[in-house]
């Protein structure tokens, strides 16, 4: 195995807990992988403003992937790199969405627009990302615009089916893939966090074989099969674990804290 030279982790489900808390065992894990040289950078269905309140805690020095690393921000929220959602595609994403009857959501560089305040999950999307939506009757102006499109659900089996039907639908005009049980993310074709992973490699002048990449979602597979050592947490399900190359504890058993432990236990061996 190459040495590890970044990691990149996955923020909901693998760095914070369930209530969004950044612990002190992952603080402290990040601060030891800056002292064993190893760079840190996050990417995550987020928006950019939903990373702001991880920046400072952790120190973070190099580029972030939000969006589903669709886009590429600085630590100081400068736009590097950014993709949209064709417009055509976007507008196919809500009509399913109105098919399914799921509440959809619209995310540009800067706004979040829902169709309802009450949705099922906007009140946790707000505490989340620290930031509040804008109720919209049509989404019609932002569709050039759209970084992001969330369908939103308390039905698990009911999202899953419109996954598929989106991904139909959408064919090759943009990717259609869960970031939680409850959140279907629409986000611009040919862009993931696996291509997050290679715009980093590019960036740091290393290969992807010197990327250790953690997650949990489905979303993330794409990074684990870009990166060299992809890493599941314990809360990820067996779908998502199968893909990884090492299973860490939960995230409400600091398994992010144990995962760099288990990469810093790699490098000294190697």
């Amino acid at each position: 195995m190459s040495r590890i030279a970044l990691v990149i982790s996955d923020v909901d489900g693998t760095l914070v807990t369930k209530d969004k808390r950044l612990t002190e065992a992952a603080q402290k894990a990040v601060a030891r992988l800056r002292g064993a040289g190893i760079g840190f950078t996050v990417t995550s269905s987020r928006p950019p403003v939903g990373m702001r309140m991880l920046v400072d805690p952790l120190g973070l020095d190099l580029p972030m992937g939000p969006f589903n690393g669709s886009s590429i921000v600085d630590p100081q929220f400068a736009v590097l790199e950014q993709h949209r959602i064709p417009a055509t595609a976007a507008a196919i994403s809500l009509k399913v969405l109105a098919e399914f009857a799921i509440d959809a959501w619209l995310f540009t560089t800067d706004h979040w627009f829902v169709d309802r305040l009450d949705g099922d999950y906007v009140a946790h999307e707000q505490g989340t990302i620290q930031a509040d939506p804008t109720a919209v009757d049509d989404f019609s102006p932002y569709l050039d615009q759209a970084c992001k499109i969330v369908g939103s659900t308390t039905d698990a089996a009911l999202l899953a089916r419109c996954e598929q039907a989106m991904q139909q639908a959408l064919g090759t005009q943009a990717l259609a893939v869960r970031s939680q049980s409850y959140y279907l993310d629409i986000t611009p074709p040919g862009q993931d966090k696996g291509s997050f992973v290679r715009a980093m490699a590019r960036r740091l002048g290393i290969t992807t074989d010197a990327i250790a990449t953690i997650g949990d979602m489905q979303n993330d597979l794409a990074m684990f099969k870009t990166s060299g050592l992809p890493i599941a947490m314990g809360n990820a399900t067996p779908d998502v674990q199968r893909q990884a190359r090492h299973v860490t504890a939960s995230n409400e058993d600091d398994g992010f804290a144990a995962a760099v432990e288990f990469i810093l236990k790699q490098q000294a061996a190697s």
